[in-house]
């Protein structure tokens, strides 16, 4: 807090923090200007007064007053040489002691005001569009983030940075000029599906032993820069575009039942979080043996065949529509228009159980409102035609069987035991072969 209150009121130009007692300041009066500082002063004087003349450079001189332009090399060498002595006499101060403790802070003074000669402040635009990219100028101070560009950490107390809105690629304003990396998310607007193949390795010598991304050359041996594979794509990345992150493959998922993260380069674990809740997979074509094998995916499955034949009662019901049932499900707008697309997010879902749980409450809520809380809901409901006996019947029961012609509904017993023809079908049928018999 003493650091934070002197650093405030030293940029209001109210005082200088670093200030020394007047029997120093006497003791320096005595001795050159501080505006005549010669390099010599680190030599010939001890360590602690070198390091307090070097610190003078850093912090008493006005540099932020001169106009722009007008800061030489020299100021910037001086600072560099004072960062250095500063250091130097932190390993060499007894640990723990005031003295040291103060030396660090000022070397923490030293080292921001040099990041600010380095990069003095512009005029920097809040919102950039760049190979399809949105940044927008972040306001955060606090957070340490890396920039995806140069690697570097982001320091945002005293650096500028940006992230783009699409991709969350994240990047120093110094860094944008360089970026040559598109933006993932026109990727996913354009090519929404997944590699289903893993791992599709092709060889480092199909690469030309340079970097699937930004061709930069590439060995297992990591000379000049080591050869990381992404199991997602199956290609080699360097160290830049391939960073060790870990993510959940798809392919693995569909055909092994796999969740176990493997890592993946950077543009592919974006990609793949971009995608995570999106309904592109259609095991049924990609995968149908894995509805035998898992049993928690036929139960999914169910519910989500009972949810789409009971959205019809709710789509001309009042009171559901006031209600916002069919809201329940916003997460997973698929599970309302159809029964065999899932998301990657879906399947991990699934395998923890979460999904099994939630959608099963759901399910419970919808059958309560239609079999027990609407009037209108239950006057749509069914009678057997075969047998004539027993409750109203709806198509989401467990016990029933619906005719795939004409959708009404049957004890599953009678329709199967009975009889194979459906008596509404007859009657229609009939109807059709004498629309004019009085």
């Amino acid at each position: 807090m003493e650091y934070d209150e002197k650093l405030a009121r030293f940029r209001q130009g109210l005082v200088n923090p670093f200030d020394r007692g007047e029997d120093e300041a006497s003791t320096e009066s005595n001795g050159p200007s501080k505006t005549e500082v010669r390099p010599e002063l680190f030599s010939s004087e001890t360590r602690t007064h070198g390091l307090d003349r070097a610190m003078d450079l850093g912090l008493a001189e006005d540099h932020f007053s001169r106009p722009m332009g007008s800061i030489v090399a020299s100021d910037i060498e001086q600072l560099k040489s004072a960062i250095e002595e500063c250091k130097k006499l932190i390993l060499e101060l007894p640990e723990h002691s005031e003295k040291q403790k103060d030396t660090v802070v000022k070397l923490i003074h030293l080292r921001l005001k040099l990041q600010e000669l380095k990069d003095p402040e512009e005029e920097e635009p809040n919102l950039l569009m760049l190979l399809e990219h949105r940044f927008s100028k972040e306001k955060s101070k606090s957070v340490k983030q890396t920039c995806d560009k140069c690697s570097a950490i982001i320091w945002g107390l005293i650096q500028t940075w940006y992230t783009c809105t699409g991709c969350y690629y994240r990047v120093h304003s110094k860094c944008l000029n360089l970026i040559n990396k598109p933006c993932v998310r026109s990727k996913v607007s354009h090519q929404s599906e997944y590699e289903l193949n893993i791992c599709p390795e092709i060889g480092l010598d199909k690469q030309d032993y340079r970097c699937a991304e930004c061709r930069t050359p590439i060995s297992l041996r990591g000379v000049p820069s080591e050869a990381r594979q992404c199991d997602y794509t199956g290609q080699y990345y360097c160290s830049s575009c391939h960073w060790n992150d870990t993510a959940i493959i798809p392919a693995r998922v569909i055909h092994n039942w796999e969740f176990e993260p493997h890592k993946v380069c950077r543009s592919s674990m974006r990609y793949l979080a971009l995608m995570m809740a999106r309904p592109v997979l259609k095991l049924k074509e990609v995968n149908p043996l894995l509805f035998n094998f898992v049993e928690e995916l036929v139960e999914i499955r169910k519910l989500r065949q009972d949810i789409l034949l009971m959205k019809p009662y709710f789509l001309t019901c009042k009171e559901a529509m006031e209600a916002r049932l069919l809201l329940q499900l916003h997460e997973r707008q698929h599970f309302v228009e159809n029964d065999d697309m899932y998301s990657l997010q879906d399947l991990i879902d699934i395998s923890t159980g979460r999904l099994s749980c939630s959608l099963t409450e759901i399910h419970t809520t919808f059958a309560k409102h239609i079999k027990l809380d609407c009037e209108r809901c239950q006057a749509k409901g069914f009678v057997c035609e075969l047998c004539k006996e027993g409750d109203i019947l709806f198509p989401f029961d467990s016990h029933t069987s619906v005719c795939q012609d004409c959708s009404a509904v049957f004890h599953r017993d009678c329709y199967y035991d009975n009889s194979t023809t459906c008596p509404r079908c007859a009657r229609m049928t009939e109807r059709k072969q004498d629309p004019f018999d009085d």
